[in-house]
């Protein structure tokens, strides 16, 4: 089975943010990523803005919605409140609906994402927020550590999938030494699938790491955003995405 690949516009927007005026286009850029073949787009709207805009989201959204074959995903902390001209996480989600929210618990100081949920401390929370989204009609995914534990808990407190965070095995794949972190990842894509979770992942995959990572069982999705921006600037986009789709299909 295919593993739809889902392109994160962050490191674009970044790219953007950092001269006056719009270059690169977001629209554009997402437009061609959608014309060659990719599954989706997602962004990650922080507070700061440093990347994703709050008003590049509704433009963006309009987009995916004229393709009909495409997953729209918003990802980012669902307790980040309003600051300045951005309205808060959850206003922004619930402003254009689409199609998947990946809630992630990063605060906005973090450079980066880099671990996922403890639903022991976060669960009884996020509960009535994952409900609320589903309420309208989006899918909700929480982005975790291969735990198999949190895995369950994050089934108990409503979500419809999980987005393994793969950072550490990318880590790991670069030291030679990911086996053992890998077979967790596979646990982890067994009992989510066994207790009715879909699978995603992301953070650092790669085209070195993705052929070993594809042997994640259920897997249905990956984000990629910096990987996919460095191999554009080698190869190019059209040779990149063919690379990326061929390695998931």
């Amino acid at each position: 089975m295919s593993v739809a690949l889902s392109i994160n516009l962050n490191k674009i927007a970044l790219i953007r943010n950092s001269r006056p005026g719009n270059n690169p286009d977001l629209l554009a850029y997402a437009s061609q990523c959608i014309e060659l073949g990719c599954q989706g787009i997602t962004l990650h709207p922080r507070p700061d803005q440093r990347h994703v805009r709050a008003s590049d989201v509704t433009p963006l959204a309009e987009l995916c919605r004229l393709h009909s074959e495409i997953e729209f995903n918003i990802e980012g902390n669902p307790l980040e409140g309003a600051l300045a001209d951005y309205p808060g996480f959850i206003a922004l989600v619930e402003s254009v609906r689409p199609d998947q929210c990946t809630l992630v618990p990063d605060v906005s100081d973090q450079p980066t994402s880099d671990h996922g949920f403890d639903l022991n401390k976060t669960g009884t929370l996020l509960e009535p927020i994952i409900r609320n989204l589903k309420d309208q009609d989006i899918r909700v995914s929480l982005f975790m550590d291969p735990d198999l534990r949190q895995i369950q808990l994050a089934k108990e407190v409503g979500a419809d999938r999980i987005e393994l965070y793969t950072g550490p095995y990318a880590g790991a794949f670069d030291e030679g030494c990911y086996q053992d972190i890998l077979e967790q990842h596979q646990r982890a894509g067994q009992l989510a699938h066994e207790i009715g979770l879909g699978v995603n992942a992301g953070h650092d995959l790669n085209l070195k790491n993705l052929p070993e990572y594809r042997s994640v069982p259920y897997l249905a999705e990956v984000s990629i955003g910096h990987a996919f921006t460095l191999d554009c600037l080698q190869t190019g986009i059209e040779s990149t995405m063919q690379d990326y789709l061929a390695v998931l299909a």
